[in-house]
């Protein structure tokens, strides 16, 4: 019975969806018009508020960036990626793939979000390879999923901002250590829960019939082909080429962060972002293959940088015209203490639907949550924390997060949206119980 449901949806997806751009820019007008609504004021005051508001996350941003692209380029190393083709041949029945990407893919996820997309594409392409059973949307899907569980990972953006030196709510909430986030007996409960369901769900979700398999997308030259375009002949060459600068560099940064990790015994994003860039220039070796590594990166994430600034503009409207104040009270005004994480899970559900960024969104909703929740006497920890779960839940139906994965594998969204919005139901179901009982 699911598996004919998440069909009809699919389809009904793939005919009206539009391309995740559009979805930014219809999400902008339609925010424009609620903030109107709901505290009327002079639509140029809401127009000056965007604009200002454009490039507020720019510092933001670039650690995003960087997070997504050296997990990214860390996952390209050959030997990396020649481990995930071989555990991706052990797939040798549809069941058996969507597991295998889902599980893969999740491991990822828990180390580094940025890792986990290509990871993710990479098992799910090479599955979809070797398995024409498996219905090549279904195992995008599976890799893209497991965003649900990113915040109880190693790079939950809100579980490392709030254990961050310096933070904007440091006076209000102090700094958390991931101890009571990340690493909290209840956000570990709500992981393996979700870990262990959400395939089998997936399983109950995969078609029978009219089997999509795999399909190569256009492919550029590959990176040998391109190094074989270039003269080594000349010691310009030999320094890109040589290994020796990539390794020393990045043990120079390794040994940064065990330094630094050893004396505050905490992780934050520029701790792990510095792990990450350092890792990656050791096992690629040469600056030239890290710099091509890069590249590639880069192709994929684009539509990350073009439209996280006009979500960035849509935080600064949401913010200056009270809406989302409103939204948030309105939950507030209606829990207590025990009940205030879920409401505050709902809201953060919602408001990621306007405005798909962890940390941005954290910023917005910070600094009203924080206060409501001490007023309440709920810990600080657990209101981020049913922030970031709220954040990683609705990702499943937001777009923007899922746009790297697919661009390396050549789907659009609409493609793996049906099975998204079903996993979406049922995260929010697990999720909301739990944390009412565990937290």
């Amino acid at each position: 019975m699911l598996n004919a449901i998440s069909d009809k949806l699919s389809k009904w997806i793939n005919r009206y969806l539009p391309d995740a751009f559009v979805i930014a820019v219809l999400m902008t007008l339609l925010v424009f018009i609620l903030g109107y609504i709901s505290t009327p004021k002079n639509p140029l005051d809401l127009i000056r508020s965007y604009g200002d508001g454009f490039w507020v996350y720019l510092a933001f941003t670039m650690q995003m960036v960087l997070l997504l692209m050296t997990g990214m380029v860390l996952a390209s190393v050959p030997f990396i990626r020649k481990g995930l083709e071989a555990l991706s041949a052990r797939a040798n029945t549809a069941n058996k793939a969507y597991l295998l990407t889902f599980l893969i893919s999740a491991a990822a996820y828990y180390i580094n979000w940025g890792l986990a997309v290509v990871v993710g594409a990479i098992v799910a392409r090479e599955v979809g390879k070797r398995n024409k059973q498996a219905h090549f949307p279904l195992l995008v899907a599976c890799a893209y999923a497991p965003t649900a569980l990113y915040t109880a990972g190693l790079s939950s953006s809100i579980g490392l901002t709030v254990a961050t030196k310096g933070h904007f709510l440091e006076d209000t909430m102090g700094i958390i250590p991931t101890s009571e986030t990340i690493f909290h007996s209840g956000t570990i409960i709500i992981f393996l829960a979700l870990l262990i369901t959400m395939p089998l769900f997936i399983l109950l979700m995969a078609p029978k019939q009219n089997i999509i398999p795999y399909s190569p997308p256009a492919r550029e030259k590959s990176n040998q082909e391109k190094s074989s375009e270039i003269e080594e002949s000349t010691p310009a060459i030999y320094l890109e080429k040589t290994k020796v600068l990539g390794i020393l560099i990045g043990l120079i940064g390794i040994i940064y962060v065990i330094v630094k990790f050893s004396n505050e015994k905490d992780l934050n994003l520029d701790i792990i972002n510095m792990f990450f860039l350092s890792l990656g220039l050791l096992l690629h070796g040469s600056l030239w293959n890290y710099g091509e590594a890069f590249k590639e990166a880069a192709k994929s994430i684009s539509p990350i940088i073009l439209q996280f600034p006009f979500y960035a503009g849509i935080i600064a409207v949401l913010g200056s015209s009270g809406l989302a104040e409103n939204i948030i009270q309105a939950m507030v005004s209606i829990s207590n203490k025990e009940t205030f994480a879920v409401f505050t899970y709902w809201t953060a559900g919602l408001v990621n639907m306007l405005a798909p960024s962890g940390g941005g969104q954290w910023a917005l909703q910070g600094p009203l949550q924080i206060p409501a929740g001490l007023d309440l006497g709920v810990d600080p920890a657990i209101v981020a924390m049913s922030v970031g779960w709220g954040d990683a839940w609705t990702n499943l139906i937001q777009p923007f997060w899922a746009l790297p994965i697919l661009s390396i594998v050549g789907l659009h969204i609409r493609h793996i949206m049906g099975y998204c919005f079903l996993l979406c139901i049922w995260v929010g179901v697990v999720t909301t119980i739990l944390l009412y009982f565990v937290y």
